[in-house]
């Protein structure tokens, strides 16, 4: 296989380690208003469509490939579940029907397509705790549409709405080369790469085609502060660190972390792009790298103070313990929570940087998974029944174009939500939240 960079990455030596850190997923999806969807990344559910007895489906993923002119490929990733395991695929295949209808746009009722996608065991595939399918639908004549993925439980006739925005011509190079396995059969939709691990650049013809590939070893900020109103600073370029080509038929293996970006015509300006992560990601497990994601729950001196301490285990053992009052299950208890959080932020929003510092990894971290989701082509509106002393609580995500991905969003910030943010970074300050 071929490896674009062999340079050794430093790896920390071991030390605290999450050990039962396994608060589970909320059980309760979010309700979805109507057709208002957005795309690209993992979503909640509109609602369970089964009983836990029969199972339920928490979350879907669904993206395309243009395969040629005629035709465009969906792949979809589910996350169905049996209790606590995944639902066995013959289930699924037997439990669920898979319709969907192209639209023209968001609002519009302009009907572009329609179909039944027969869901059969061998079109659904088990891949780590996951379940995939792929199909294929012809393209109409338009240049991009909407698709709104409708899958119905039979027994209960629950229906789950998931959309897809579909560019059906374009140039970008994102709608036709995808990021596959090392072995090509199976499409990763995800925005990182774990380092050592295979994958291809794909296009689905089959063909190989020259791709131009960038390095940015660049640190990006976490989340700014929901109440920070403050003007952004202006957008800076990032120095290229290496350039480099690959074919899109060939197995690669990234060694260095940081971001990659990719085009087919160094005359675009969009592309492919996706992180190099550390192994364990979405996990956080290696020492230091357990300190920069209590940002969010703890004070500049907090950090200060675990940063400077000679002894970094036992400075933040101290912080835990401090917190909850020297109860030792509480604060086991509320790292296992709160790491978790922070291992799911990573796993639905990593875009060009890591889950954890987008803004939507940053409201999903204190306050959990949304009660509700309005989503609309370019903006998604996250809303919770109630949290802290506040009741119907919005958070409203507008999408911001970049060349690297498509699906990065950012958080319209707000100086009213003090009142609401405060009581809930200090429940997790107190242990309180489960």
């Amino acid at each position: 296989m071929k490896k674009i960079f062999s340079l050794a990455w430093w790896l920390p030596v071991v030390g605290v380690m999450l050990a039962g850190a396994g608060c589970s997923s909320p059980k309760k999806a979010p309700a979805v208003a109507g057709v208002d969807r957005t795309s690209s990344a993992e979503r909640p559910a509109a609602a369970p469509a089964a009983t836990e007895k029969q199972g339920a489906i928490l979350s879907i993923d669904s993206r395309f490939l243009n395969q040629d002119s005629l035709h465009t490929r969906i792949y979809m990733v589910i996350n169905a579940r049996k209790g606590n395991e995944l639902m066995p695929p013959r289930e699924f295949a037997s439990a669920y029907n898979l319709n969907y209808v192209i639209y023209s746009d968001y609002g519009s009722r302009d009907r572009l397509g329609y179909g039944n996608v027969p869901l059969q065991e061998a079109d659904v595939r088990a891949a780590g705790d996951r379940l995939v399918l792929d199909f294929e639908v012809k393209k109409p004549k338009k240049e991009s549409g909407l698709m709104l993925i409708e899958i119905t439980e039979n027994i209960t006739m629950k229906k789950l709405l998931n959309d897809l925005p579909i560019r059906f011509s374009t140039d970008r190079v994102s709608d036709k080369v995808g990021l596959f396995s090392g072995d090509g059969h199976f499409f990763l939709q995800r925005n990182f790469v774990k380092k050592g691990e295979p994958v291809q650049l794909k296009e689905l013809s089959g063909q190989p085609r020259r791709l131009y590939g960038y390095y940015y070893n660049h640190d990006f900020e976490p989340a700014g502060s929901p109440m920070n109103t403050s003007p952004r600073p202006a957008s800076r370029s990032l120095k290229v660190d290496s350039a480099f080509t690959v074919s899109s038929a060939a197995p690669l293996i990234f060694e260095k972390e940081g971001l990659y970006f990719f085009l087919s015509d160094t005359a675009q300006a969009e592309g492919i792009g996706f992180v190099v992560v550390d192994e364990r990601y979405p996990k956080i497990t290696y020492p230091e790298r357990l300190l920069p994601p209590l940002m969010y729950m703890s004070t500049n001196a907090e950090i200060r103070e675990i940063q400077a301490a000679k002894d970094f285990k036992k400075s933040l053992d101290k912080y835990w313990l401090t917190l909850m009052a020297g109860n030792q299950e509480l604060a086991r208890q509320t790292i296992s929570n709160y790491y978790k959080r922070v291992e799911e932020a990573n796993q639905l929003f990593t875009t060009y940087k890591e889950g954890w510092k987008t803004d939507k990894g940053m409201i999903y971290i204190i306050l959990g998974n949304p009660d509700k989701v309005q989503r609309g082509k370019d903006r998604e509106v996250w809303e919770y029944s109630r949290r802290a002393n506040a009741t119907n609580i919005n958070f409203t995500f507008n999408r911001r174009t970049n060349q690297f991905v498509y699906d990065h969003y950012e958080l319209v910030r707000y100086q009213e939500y003090q009142p609401i943010w405060y009581p809930l970074v200090e429940s997790w300050r107190t242990g309180a939240i489960r």
